[in-house]
């Protein structure tokens, strides 16, 4: 009986982006066909019909090689590190989060491929990884940290080919292959005057934006970072949807671990900086980015590292200058304003397991080894960061605005006979707010 035809589509890495390949049974042998990549205007589907083409040749005998690689068992045995990569990308992605693949795919497109595309599997020992390691660093293209992570790429790929018994060990895990690196310390915010700083000149950005650029909410993006603890990811992903004002919590969908999935305390401060967000907003439809883009699209990582929280940094430190403090911590980033909530949080005595739902965290050790930062504890500083996050005294000028135009809103109103009660943080370690800000949102989002 002849031998059954198969063959299938192989999803490629090129320096310009993904391409594919074919592999497949002719005449006995197996062949590997490169098609192009996508700049090419090859796609998936024209690949599996590019195949189907061929495969019907091949039953009529009728299809010749044409320069394609037949691929004798010495050279089935010893794939080329490009082909073996695009496999193992192909295999391993639909479990990755999206910017996980795409991480990947630039660590082997600008970096791994442009060394290792032409060697063999049996090519990489570890003097040719020690090369690609020297390479790197002679270049200064990345930091040590990011060199690292090539490599664990790397040793991730050539593990698969140990498993497959194409290798007899892995290069990368022989001895220390690794770039020596020193970890810089974790950066936060300390103290509740240095929050209100960094607030402030992002509000100052704002009020100076050009017209094209007032719809990056600057102030209130940073806000939402500094009093959530949501990593970036997940306040990129935050849709008007999963934010109640009226209930006072948001909803994380979109997290790296299950105990991500959560919801989260709305601080009074923050709950009436997105009630001023919400009321400017061009749209507040259920699935439109609460940090939005002009054309309507979730703001971007880097966008927002760069343009917004780095820009509030400076202009932050410029204002300490001039007033003769010394500059905010150095290697602010904005996953530093999660650590910073964290500590501000256990700082007014949350309870752990409290602030471990709030914030996405299974194991305590987490919270209070990597992210319980020495917030000042003194009264002084206590009282500073309760006035902070009850919005006393650190409010913005929109954030006023709204909110005197809610207050009088409901002065006019007959109806309401609420009595108002000192806001601030309750004693079960969870935000309290008050009566009439809860019917004042209610009302506000009913117009």
């Amino acid at each position: 009986m002849a031998r059954r035809l198969t063959g299938r589509v192989i999803p490629t890495v090129t320096r310009r982006g993904g391409g594919f390949a074919l592999r497949f049974t002719a005449y006995g042998q197996r062949h590997y066909v490169t098609l192009g990549d996508e700049l090419d205007g090859w796609t998936e589907s024209k690949a599996r019909a590019e195949l189907d083409t061929i495969l019907a040749l091949v039953r009529v005998g009728r299809w010749q090689p044409d320069g394609a690689v037949a691929a004798s068992p010495v050279a089935h045995e010893d794939p080329t590190f490009h082909v073996f990569a695009s496999e193992w990308l192909a295999s391993v992605e639909r479990d990755l989060r999206p910017n996980t693949v795409l991480d990947y795919r630039w660590q082997l497109t600008h970096h791994l491929l442009p060394f290792f595309a032409r060697h063999t599997l049996r090519q990489i020992d570890v003097r040719e990884v020690d090369r690609y390691r020297d390479h790197k660093l002679r270049e200064g293209k990345l930091g040590p940290e990011s060199i690292n992570k090539t490599l664990t790429r790397l040793g991730q790929i050539l593990e698969r080919a140990v498993e497959y018994e194409l290798i007899g060990r892995n290069p990368v895990r022989v001895g220390r292959r690794k770039v020596k690196t020193s970890k810089a310390p974790r950066s936060y915010l300390d103290d509740a005057v240095q929050v209100a700083d960094l607030l402030a000149a992002a509000g100052e950005l704002d009020g100076e934006a050009r017209a094209d650029r007032r719809h990056v909410p600057r102030r209130a993006l940073i806000a939402t970072l500094a009093f959530t603890g949501l990593r970036i990811g997940e306040l990129l992903a935050l849709q008007w949807r999963h934010i109640d004002l009226a209930g006072g919590r948001l909803r994380v969908e979109d997290a790296k671990t299950a105990a991500g999935i959560r919801h989260v305390t709305l601080q009074p401060v923050l709950r009436d900086e997105l009630l001023a967000l919400r009321a400017d907003a061009s749209t507040t439809s259920p699935s439109a980015p609460v940090f939005a883009t002009a054309r309507g699209h979730a703001m971007s990582v880097d966008n927002v590292r760069s343009r917004v929280f780095g820009a509030a940094v400076n202009r932050a430190n410029e204002r300490r200058q001039e007033a003769g403090q010394p500059p905010l911590p150095a290697n602010l980033t904005p996953h530093s304003l999660r650590r910073t909530y964290i500590s501000a949080l256990l700082a007014l005595g949350w309870e752990v397991p409290v602030v471990m739902a709030e914030v996405g965290h299974s194991d305590p050790k987490v919270t209070l080894g990597i992210y319980a930062q020495v917030m000042r504890r003194d009264d002084a500083s206590r009282d500073r960061l309760r006035a902070l996050l009850e919005g006393r005294d650190f409010g913005s000028k929109r954030q006023r605005e709204v909110a005197q135009s809610l207050d009088a809103a409901m002065a006019a109103d007959p109806r309401n006979d609420e009595t108002p009660t000192d806001a601030g943080v309750s004693k079960d370690g969870r935000g309290g707010f008050r009566t009439c800000d809860l019917s004042r949102v209610k009302r506000a989002l009913s117009h």
